[in-house]
């Protein structure tokens, strides 16, 4: 297959891959095609839509390595959904009555696109599952070839996303200075609120990390300098069921004898009760374009935080969210060598006109390869039953 320009876009949230992964991909063409032409979308599909792109001049070539250094996405990122027409007309992306998906299919013929490339998470990559269908059944003969990042680390039946490595180092920093406020009050309860809305690999993974750097450290229990009140003592997923009040009467506990309590909270844990709620009492709970429930306005961690302090009598909460710091992340020597080896097959496949999600396949033995688009799901849930987890409930004493 003859290739003679390819586009790339980032969609959806940040994660600390996107800059190193548009960086290993320019790098990659100009090493094994340099005559190939290399577009870019601004903001995602935002930018697809809108026609808001500019072609890779030579300096962004030779100096393309530099994006490795970098969190973030230098080419900007957006949340559309090319199967919501009625939300892209609102927004005024597509005319009213105009198939989103067709307006995406024809911008690529009028720029002469030949491979799109998609780095983004399930959100980004079922999206472009629907529009390589759309391709493919009118005709267009375009490869799209996705790379799936996530800090959620929660895309079927990719096993592990580009990010949530260095999203889980880095949640694990931002934890020790915030659980290091917790003698700035008596009886301080500290909830830290993880990303994570279905998954709670991230919030297992970091409290991991954190505990890790726990055990590396000194202390000095007679001024006060106590592993104890340094720990995590509580670790709250989706796929597990929050026993409200036995947790508290565990956690009051804690909090009478070492005058503390630290929490790690995945945003997703205990959504449903929350939203209950919310209807119940007849307030309206807003959602995004894919449909999702916008956490950031239901804020569970402040919800827990009241539920939590009242029964252990805390005098003073704080609730910090990680989500921010981790996700917009340089990504770790860990994530590099995965983006590049991801990253070295994207470019093979397009050259060959092999469309897919590169990831290992859970479901063909961890085989790193082009998984077909139609097998891509979203939502993929942590297996808690997972040996280094079980070590991790044990160790702080949460039953399971």
């Amino acid at each position: 297959m003859t290739v003679k320009r390819v586009a790339i876009l980032t969609a959806g949230g940040f994660a600390p891959c996107l800059s190193s992964a548009i960086g290993g991909l320019i790098e990659r063409y100009t090493e094994l095609a340099p005559s190939t032409e290399i577009l870019i979308y601004q903001y995602g599909y935002y930018g697809l839509l809108t026609g808001d792109s500019y072609l890779v001049d030579q300096e962004g070539r030779a100096k393309a390595g530099l994006l490795h250094r970098y969190g973030g996405s230098p080419i900007g990122n957006s949340r559309v959904k090319l199967t919501n027409a009625a939300d892209l007309a609102r927004r005024g992306l597509v005319a009213k009555g105009v198939d989103p998906l067709a307006a995406a299919a024809e911008r690529l013929r009028q720029d002469r696109v030949d491979v799109l490339h998609t780095i983004g998470g399930d959100d980004t990559n079922t999206t472009a599952a629907d529009l390589a269908s759309y391709l493919g059944q009118h005709g267009y003969g375009l490869t799209v070839v996705g790379l799936p990042k996530t800090i959620d680390n929660d895309v079927i039946p990719v096993k592990q996303s580009l990010g949530a490595w260095t999203a889980a180092e880095q949640t694990a920093i931002f934890a020790q200075n915030i659980i290091a406020e917790h003698r700035s009050n008596p009886r301080m309860l500290i909830v830290h609120e993880v990303m994570g809305r279905n998954c709670g690999w991230l919030t297992a993974a970091a409290a991991t990390e954190y505990r890790r750097w726990l055990s590396e450290q000194e202390w000095n229990p007679s001024l006060g300098l106590s592993k104890e009140r340094w720990d995590i003592h509580g670790v709250y997923v989706p796929e597990l069921e929050l026993d409200l009040v036995g947790e508290s009467a565990r956690l009051k506990e804690i909090m009478d004898r070492t005058g503390n309590v630290n929490v790690f909270l995945s945003e997703g844990a205990g959504v449903e009760t929350i939203v209950h709620e919310m209807e119940v009492s007849g307030q309206d709970v807003l959602r995004d374009p894919f449909g999702h429930v916008k956490l950031d306005t239901i804020n569970p961690g402040q919800w827990y935080a009241r539920e939590f302090a009242e029964r252990m009598g805390a005098l003073k909460t704080m609730v910090q969210k990680s989500g921010y710091f981790s996700r917009s992340a340089r990504a770790n020597e860990r994530d590099l060598l995965l983006i590049q080896s991801m990253v070295d097959l994207a470019v093979d496949c397009a050259l060959r006109g092999q469309s897919g999600l590169i990831g290992h396949d859970e479901d063909n033995g961890d085989i790193l390869s082009a998984i077909a688009f139609d097998r891509i799901k979203g939502g993929k849930t942590f297996d808690v039953t997972k040996p280094w987890f079980q070590d991790l409930l044990d160790a702080i004493g949460q039953p399971r």
